[in-house]
Protein backbone atom coordinates (compact mmCIF):
# COMPACT_ATOMS: atom_id res chain seq x y z
CA UNK A 1 0.00 0.00 0.00
CA UNK A 2 1.31 3.27 -0.97
CA UNK A 3 2.66 5.83 1.69
CA UNK A 4 1.00 9.76 0.92
CA UNK A 5 3.95 12.26 1.83
CA UNK A 6 3.86 16.05 1.64
CA UNK A 7 7.06 18.02 0.53
CA UNK A 8 7.30 21.12 2.08
CA UNK A 9 9.68 23.21 0.25
CA UNK A 10 9.60 21.08 -2.66
CA UNK A 11 11.46 23.34 -4.99
CA UNK A 12 14.50 23.47 -2.78
CA UNK A 13 17.60 21.36 -3.11
CA UNK A 14 15.94 19.09 -0.38
CA UNK A 15 12.58 18.65 -2.13
CA UNK A 16 13.69 18.09 -5.27
CA UNK A 17 16.49 15.12 -3.97
CA UNK A 18 13.30 13.73 -1.98
CA UNK A 19 10.97 14.12 -5.24
CA UNK A 20 14.00 11.97 -6.96
CA UNK A 21 13.29 9.36 -4.18
CA UNK A 22 9.75 8.68 -4.90
CA UNK A 23 10.55 8.50 -8.68
CA UNK A 24 12.60 5.89 -7.96
CA UNK A 25 9.70 3.67 -6.16
CA UNK A 26 6.56 4.96 -7.46
CA UNK A 27 4.41 2.03 -6.05
CA UNK A 28 5.62 3.05 -2.55
CA UNK A 29 5.22 6.72 -2.06
CA UNK A 30 2.72 9.26 -3.79
CA UNK A 31 2.82 13.05 -3.39
CA UNK A 32 -0.22 14.44 -1.25
CA UNK A 33 1.10 18.13 -1.88
CA UNK A 34 3.73 20.15 -3.16
CA UNK A 35 4.82 23.29 -1.37
CA UNK A 36 6.73 26.36 -2.97
CA UNK A 37 7.77 29.72 -2.27
CA UNK A 38 8.93 31.47 -5.86
CA UNK A 39 9.82 28.90 -8.67
CA UNK A 40 6.25 28.61 -9.48
CA UNK A 41 6.88 27.11 -12.83
CA UNK A 42 9.07 24.50 -11.33
CA UNK A 43 6.41 23.60 -8.69
CA UNK A 44 3.87 23.18 -11.49
CA UNK A 45 6.36 20.85 -13.45
CA UNK A 46 6.53 18.75 -10.72
CA UNK A 47 2.65 18.96 -9.96
CA UNK A 48 2.43 17.47 -13.62
CA UNK A 49 4.75 14.19 -12.62
CA UNK A 50 4.01 13.30 -9.69
CA UNK A 51 -0.10 14.30 -9.36
CA UNK A 52 -0.60 15.67 -5.95
CA UNK A 53 -4.21 16.82 -4.67
CA UNK A 54 -2.55 19.73 -3.62
CA UNK A 55 -0.38 22.74 -4.23
CA UNK A 56 0.31 25.34 -1.90
CA UNK A 57 1.86 28.91 -2.68
CA UNK A 58 2.69 32.12 -0.62
CA UNK A 59 -0.09 34.62 -2.08
CA UNK A 60 -3.37 34.97 -4.35
CA UNK A 61 -0.76 36.65 -7.01
CA UNK A 62 1.49 33.17 -6.80
CA UNK A 63 -1.90 31.42 -6.87
CA UNK A 64 -3.35 33.15 -9.98
CA UNK A 65 -0.15 32.19 -11.51
CA UNK A 66 -0.14 28.67 -10.43
CA UNK A 67 -3.66 28.17 -12.02
CA UNK A 68 -2.97 29.54 -15.23
CA UNK A 69 -0.30 27.57 -15.81
CA UNK A 70 -2.13 24.47 -14.76
CA UNK A 71 -4.65 25.47 -16.63
CA UNK A 72 -2.00 25.88 -19.63
CA UNK A 73 -0.75 22.32 -19.52
CA UNK A 74 -3.57 20.98 -19.63
CA UNK A 75 -4.00 19.02 -16.20
CA UNK A 76 -6.57 21.24 -15.14
CA UNK A 77 -8.02 22.59 -11.38
CA UNK A 78 -9.88 19.52 -10.90
CA UNK A 79 -6.94 17.28 -10.40
CA UNK A 80 -4.58 19.39 -8.29
CA UNK A 81 -6.15 22.29 -5.66
CA UNK A 82 -3.94 25.47 -5.42
CA UNK A 83 -4.11 26.37 -1.77
CA UNK A 84 -2.80 29.92 -0.09
CA UNK A 85 -0.41 30.87 3.23
CA UNK A 86 0.53 29.51 6.05
CA UNK A 87 -2.96 28.02 7.15
CA UNK A 88 -2.95 25.68 3.96
CA UNK A 89 1.10 25.05 4.91
CA UNK A 90 -0.23 23.61 8.33
CA UNK A 91 -3.53 21.69 6.58
CA UNK A 92 -1.81 19.64 4.05
CA UNK A 93 0.57 19.20 6.83
CA UNK A 94 -1.92 17.27 9.36
CA UNK A 95 -4.73 16.27 6.73
CA UNK A 96 -5.52 12.83 7.99
CA UNK A 97 -4.49 10.90 4.31
CA UNK A 98 -0.80 12.36 5.30
CA UNK A 99 1.34 9.67 6.09
CA UNK A 100 5.15 11.50 6.13
CA UNK A 101 5.69 15.42 6.01
CA UNK A 102 9.37 16.58 4.33
CA UNK A 103 9.99 19.22 6.25
CA UNK A 104 11.94 21.31 4.15
CA UNK A 105 10.94 24.93 4.25
CA UNK A 106 14.16 27.04 4.90
CA UNK A 107 14.31 29.40 8.16
CA UNK A 108 11.53 30.55 10.45
CA UNK A 109 8.78 30.30 7.92
CA UNK A 110 8.94 26.29 8.27
CA UNK A 111 8.40 26.04 12.28
CA UNK A 112 4.41 26.57 12.27
CA UNK A 113 3.34 23.66 9.89
CA UNK A 114 5.79 21.23 11.05
CA UNK A 115 5.42 21.63 14.66
CA UNK A 116 1.60 20.93 12.92
CA UNK A 117 2.83 18.02 11.44
CA UNK A 118 4.15 16.20 14.57
CA UNK A 119 0.85 17.59 16.77
CA UNK A 120 -1.15 15.28 13.95
CA UNK A 121 0.87 12.64 14.77
CA UNK A 122 2.67 12.53 11.73
CA UNK A 123 6.10 10.44 10.67
CA UNK A 124 8.12 13.94 10.19
CA UNK A 125 11.49 14.14 7.73
CA UNK A 126 12.90 16.94 9.80
CA UNK A 127 15.14 18.94 7.13
CA UNK A 128 13.92 22.19 8.45
CA UNK A 129 16.84 22.88 11.91
CA UNK A 130 14.70 26.29 12.37
CA UNK A 131 12.23 23.81 13.69
CA UNK A 132 14.32 22.77 16.36
CA UNK A 133 16.39 25.82 16.74
CA UNK A 134 13.48 28.31 17.94
CA UNK A 135 10.99 25.79 19.76
CA UNK A 136 13.03 22.74 20.75
CA UNK A 137 11.22 21.72 24.04
CA UNK A 138 7.83 22.75 22.48
CA UNK A 139 8.82 20.67 19.24
CA UNK A 140 9.92 17.68 20.98
CA UNK A 141 7.50 17.20 23.56
CA UNK A 142 4.74 17.54 20.20
CA UNK A 143 6.35 14.62 18.51
CA UNK A 144 6.30 12.26 22.10
CA UNK A 145 2.76 13.64 22.91
CA UNK A 146 1.09 12.62 19.51
CA UNK A 147 3.13 9.61 18.97
CA UNK A 148 4.96 11.31 16.09
CA UNK A 149 7.99 9.89 14.23
CA UNK A 150 10.77 12.28 14.20
CA UNK A 151 13.51 10.82 11.57
CA UNK A 152 16.45 13.53 11.20
CA UNK A 153 17.35 14.68 7.61
CA UNK A 154 20.46 16.78 7.80
CA UNK A 155 23.29 14.33 7.00
CA UNK A 156 25.21 14.94 10.25
CA UNK A 157 22.36 14.37 12.64
CA UNK A 158 21.07 11.21 10.30
CA UNK A 159 24.61 9.88 10.87
CA UNK A 160 24.39 10.09 14.42
CA UNK A 161 20.65 8.92 14.73
CA UNK A 162 22.07 5.87 12.74
CA UNK A 163 25.03 5.21 14.86
CA UNK A 164 23.19 5.55 18.00
CA UNK A 165 22.15 1.96 19.75
CA UNK A 166 18.67 1.03 18.28
CA UNK A 167 16.64 1.32 21.49
CA UNK A 168 18.42 4.58 22.21
CA UNK A 169 15.71 6.50 24.83
CA UNK A 170 17.87 9.95 25.15
CA UNK A 171 19.97 8.83 27.91
CA UNK A 172 23.95 8.84 26.92
CA UNK A 173 24.92 7.44 30.37
CA UNK A 174 22.36 4.69 30.07
CA UNK A 175 24.06 3.80 26.51
CA UNK A 176 27.49 4.49 27.61
CA UNK A 177 27.93 7.16 25.03
CA UNK A 178 30.72 9.93 26.15
CA UNK A 179 29.94 12.53 23.06
CA UNK A 180 28.67 13.24 20.09
CA UNK A 181 30.99 14.40 16.88
CA UNK A 182 29.43 16.54 14.66
CA UNK A 183 31.26 16.85 11.27
CA UNK A 184 31.85 20.29 9.60
CA UNK A 185 33.20 20.94 6.08
CA UNK A 186 34.16 24.10 7.09
CA UNK A 187 32.88 25.82 4.59
CA UNK A 188 34.59 27.75 1.28
CA UNK A 189 36.21 30.01 3.51
CA UNK A 190 37.84 27.80 6.40
CA UNK A 191 41.80 28.84 6.03
CA UNK A 192 40.91 32.57 5.27
CA UNK A 193 41.98 34.76 7.82
CA UNK A 194 39.55 37.45 9.27
CA UNK A 195 41.10 40.38 6.62
CA UNK A 196 40.68 37.97 4.05
CA UNK A 197 37.09 37.37 4.99
CA UNK A 198 36.19 41.29 5.78
CA UNK A 199 36.72 41.19 1.64
CA UNK A 200 34.62 37.96 0.63
CA UNK A 201 31.71 38.35 -1.83
CA UNK A 202 28.13 36.41 -1.39
CA UNK A 203 28.85 34.90 -4.71
CA UNK A 204 32.15 33.72 -3.19
CA UNK A 205 30.34 32.90 0.29
CA UNK A 206 27.27 30.64 -1.54
CA UNK A 207 30.10 28.10 -3.47
CA UNK A 208 29.83 25.06 -0.84
CA UNK A 209 33.02 23.12 -1.41
CA UNK A 210 30.96 20.20 -1.44
CA UNK A 211 26.96 20.53 -0.92
CA UNK A 212 24.82 22.17 -3.10
CA UNK A 213 22.48 24.33 -1.38
CA UNK A 214 20.30 27.48 -1.39
CA UNK A 215 21.90 30.99 -0.57
CA UNK A 216 21.12 31.17 2.80
CA UNK A 217 22.27 27.46 4.26
CA UNK A 218 25.30 28.20 2.10
CA UNK A 219 26.05 31.51 3.64
CA UNK A 220 25.77 29.73 7.08
CA UNK A 221 27.90 27.09 6.32
CA UNK A 222 30.50 29.88 5.62
CA UNK A 223 30.25 31.25 8.82
CA UNK A 224 29.69 28.01 10.43
CA UNK A 225 26.62 29.21 11.75
CA UNK A 226 24.97 26.10 10.18
CA UNK A 227 27.24 23.77 12.84
CA UNK A 228 26.50 26.21 15.67
CA UNK A 229 22.67 25.40 14.61
CA UNK A 230 22.77 21.70 14.32
CA UNK A 231 24.73 21.86 17.38
CA UNK A 232 21.42 23.44 18.76
CA UNK A 233 19.52 20.70 16.86
CA UNK A 234 21.40 17.88 17.84
CA UNK A 235 20.57 18.80 21.87
CA UNK A 236 17.49 18.31 21.44
CA UNK A 237 17.33 15.74 19.64
CA UNK A 238 19.35 13.39 21.39
CA UNK A 239 18.83 14.98 24.98
CA UNK A 240 22.16 16.24 25.48
CA UNK A 241 24.48 19.24 26.93
CA UNK A 242 25.88 21.73 24.59
CA UNK A 243 29.56 20.13 25.88
CA UNK A 244 29.01 16.89 25.02
CA UNK A 245 28.48 17.46 21.24
CA UNK A 246 32.27 18.40 19.68
CA UNK A 247 32.17 20.08 16.09
CA UNK A 248 35.16 18.35 14.29
CA UNK A 249 36.24 20.14 10.72
CA UNK A 250 36.08 17.76 7.90
CA UNK A 251 36.66 18.34 4.93
CA UNK A 252 35.78 15.79 3.08
CA UNK A 253 32.45 15.05 3.51
CA UNK A 254 32.66 11.72 4.21
CA UNK A 255 32.04 10.98 7.33
CA UNK A 256 28.90 12.40 8.13
CA UNK A 257 29.12 11.96 11.75
CA UNK A 258 30.49 10.22 14.80
CA UNK A 259 29.50 8.56 18.54
CA UNK A 260 31.89 8.07 20.77
CA UNK A 261 31.51 5.68 23.00
CA UNK A 262 32.89 5.19 26.62
CA UNK A 263 34.57 1.70 25.82
CA UNK A 264 36.81 3.44 22.93
CA UNK A 265 34.68 2.55 20.18
CA UNK A 266 33.81 5.03 17.64
CA UNK A 267 31.14 4.59 15.28
CA UNK A 268 30.13 6.26 12.37
CA UNK A 269 28.48 6.89 8.79
CA UNK A 270 29.82 7.43 6.20
CA UNK A 271 28.71 7.79 2.45
CA UNK A 272 28.76 10.51 -1.01
CA UNK A 273 27.77 13.89 0.10
CA UNK A 274 24.74 13.65 -1.50
CA UNK A 275 21.04 14.11 0.35
CA UNK A 276 19.45 11.54 -1.17
CA UNK A 277 20.99 9.06 1.35
CA UNK A 278 19.37 10.21 4.41
CA UNK A 279 16.08 11.39 2.69
CA UNK A 280 15.75 7.68 1.67
CA UNK A 281 16.81 6.35 5.07
CA UNK A 282 13.78 8.77 6.38
CA UNK A 283 11.53 7.32 4.37
CA UNK A 284 11.91 4.08 4.70
CA UNK A 285 13.20 3.64 8.36
CA UNK A 286 13.60 0.79 9.49
CA UNK A 287 14.32 -0.20 5.80
CA UNK A 288 16.43 0.52 3.52
CA UNK A 289 16.11 1.25 0.05
CA UNK A 290 17.83 2.48 -3.32
CA UNK A 291 18.53 5.89 -3.25
CA UNK A 292 20.25 6.51 -6.76
CA UNK A 293 23.32 7.41 -4.67
CA UNK A 294 27.00 6.29 -5.79
CA UNK A 295 28.68 3.87 -3.77
CA UNK A 296 31.30 5.29 -1.87
CA UNK A 297 34.77 4.57 -2.78
CA UNK A 298 37.67 4.47 -0.63
CA UNK A 299 40.48 4.03 -2.75
CA UNK A 300 39.05 6.84 -4.39
CA UNK A 301 38.82 8.94 -1.76
CA UNK A 302 42.28 7.76 -0.04
CA UNK A 303 42.69 10.30 3.01
CA UNK A 304 40.44 11.90 5.43
CA UNK A 305 41.35 15.21 7.23
CA UNK A 306 40.32 16.11 10.53
CA UNK A 307 41.25 19.91 12.33
CA UNK A 308 39.47 21.45 15.15
CA UNK A 309 37.23 24.61 14.06
CA UNK A 310 38.65 28.23 14.31
CA UNK A 311 36.34 29.95 16.99
CA UNK A 312 38.34 32.80 16.94
CA UNK A 313 37.99 33.58 13.24
CA UNK A 314 34.82 32.27 12.80
CA UNK A 315 32.74 33.16 16.17
CA UNK A 316 28.98 32.01 15.26
CA UNK A 317 29.32 28.54 16.54
CA UNK A 318 30.23 29.91 19.93
CA UNK A 319 27.46 31.93 19.91
CA UNK A 320 24.83 29.51 18.72
CA UNK A 321 26.33 27.22 21.78
CA UNK A 322 25.66 30.29 24.33
CA UNK A 323 22.27 30.31 22.96
CA UNK A 324 21.74 27.31 23.72
CA UNK A 325 22.66 26.94 27.28
CA UNK A 326 21.32 30.44 27.54
CA UNK A 327 18.00 28.62 26.42
CA UNK A 328 14.13 30.09 27.05
CA UNK A 329 13.67 32.14 23.53
CA UNK A 330 17.74 32.79 23.25
CA UNK A 331 17.77 30.22 19.96
CA UNK A 332 14.97 31.82 18.49
CA UNK A 333 16.26 35.25 19.36
CA UNK A 334 19.59 34.11 17.46
CA UNK A 335 17.79 32.67 14.33
CA UNK A 336 16.06 35.16 13.64
CA UNK A 337 18.83 37.67 13.72
CA UNK A 338 21.14 35.56 11.80
CA UNK A 339 18.21 35.36 9.07
CA UNK A 340 18.51 39.26 8.83
CA UNK A 341 22.12 39.58 8.88
CA UNK A 342 22.27 37.07 5.78
CA UNK A 343 20.12 38.40 3.82
CA UNK A 344 21.66 41.77 4.17
CA UNK A 345 24.93 40.19 3.77
CA UNK A 346 23.39 38.85 0.63
CA UNK A 347 21.91 42.05 -0.53
CA UNK A 348 25.69 43.75 -0.14
CA UNK A 349 23.99 46.01 2.55
CA UNK A 350 26.95 44.49 5.19
CA UNK A 351 30.10 42.63 5.00
CA UNK A 352 30.86 38.88 5.76
CA UNK A 353 32.66 39.81 9.54
CA UNK A 354 29.07 42.51 9.85
CA UNK A 355 26.87 38.98 10.21
CA UNK A 356 28.47 37.71 13.88
CA UNK A 357 28.92 41.22 14.97
CA UNK A 358 24.82 42.21 14.45
CA UNK A 359 24.23 38.46 15.67
CA UNK A 360 26.19 39.35 18.78
CA UNK A 361 24.65 43.09 19.64
CA UNK A 362 20.98 41.68 19.07
CA UNK A 363 21.91 38.59 21.60
CA UNK A 364 22.95 41.58 23.93
CA UNK A 365 19.91 43.22 23.37
CA UNK A 366 17.72 39.97 24.37
CA UNK A 367 15.95 39.88 27.57
CA UNK A 368 16.26 36.57 29.54
CA UNK A 369 12.72 34.51 28.70
CA UNK A 370 10.92 31.51 29.08
CA UNK A 371 8.97 29.94 26.59
CA UNK A 372 5.68 28.24 27.34
CA UNK A 373 3.93 28.81 24.12
CA UNK A 374 4.28 29.11 19.98
CA UNK A 375 3.46 32.03 20.73
CA UNK A 376 6.45 32.94 22.88
CA UNK A 377 8.89 31.92 20.12
CA UNK A 378 6.94 33.84 17.76
CA UNK A 379 7.35 37.09 19.34
CA UNK A 380 10.85 36.04 20.11
CA UNK A 381 11.37 36.27 16.50
CA UNK A 382 9.29 38.93 15.76
CA UNK A 383 11.18 41.46 18.17
CA UNK A 384 14.59 40.15 17.49
CA UNK A 385 14.11 40.68 13.79
CA UNK A 386 13.14 44.60 14.62
CA UNK A 387 16.06 44.92 16.33
CA UNK A 388 18.63 43.56 13.94
CA UNK A 389 16.80 45.99 10.70
CA UNK A 390 17.46 49.19 13.40
CA UNK A 391 20.96 47.93 14.03
CA UNK A 392 21.33 47.33 9.72
CA UNK A 393 20.41 51.07 9.52
CA UNK A 394 23.87 51.64 12.18
CA UNK A 395 25.61 49.03 10.10
CA UNK A 396 25.12 50.57 6.60
CA UNK A 397 25.73 54.21 7.95
CA UNK A 398 29.20 52.68 9.17
CA UNK A 399 30.16 50.80 6.18
CA UNK A 400 29.46 53.82 4.07
CA UNK A 401 31.50 56.19 5.86
CA UNK A 402 34.40 53.37 5.86
CA UNK A 403 34.25 53.45 1.86
CA UNK A 404 34.33 57.42 1.87
CA UNK A 405 37.78 57.43 3.56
Amino acid sequence: MSQWITVLGATGSIGSSTLDVIRRHPTRYRVYALTGFSRIKELVDAALEFCPRYLVVPTEAAAKQTRDLLNQTGMGLAACEVLVGEPALSKVSSDADVDMVMAAIVGAAGLVPTLAAAEAGKRVLLANKEALVMAGPLFMRAIRDNNAELLPIDSEHNAIFQSLPENYTDDFEKHGIEKILLTASGGPFRNRTKDELSKVTPAQAVAHPNWSMGAKISVDSATLMNKGLELIEACFLFNCRADQVQVVVHPQSVIHSMVQYNDGSVIAELGQPDMRTPIAYGMAWPERIDAGVKHLDLFEISRLDFTEPDHETFPCLNLAKDAFERGGIAPAVLNAANEIAVAAFLAEQIGFLAIPELITRVMAMSPDKTVQSLEDVLAADQWAREQANHLLVEFEQIQQIAGQE
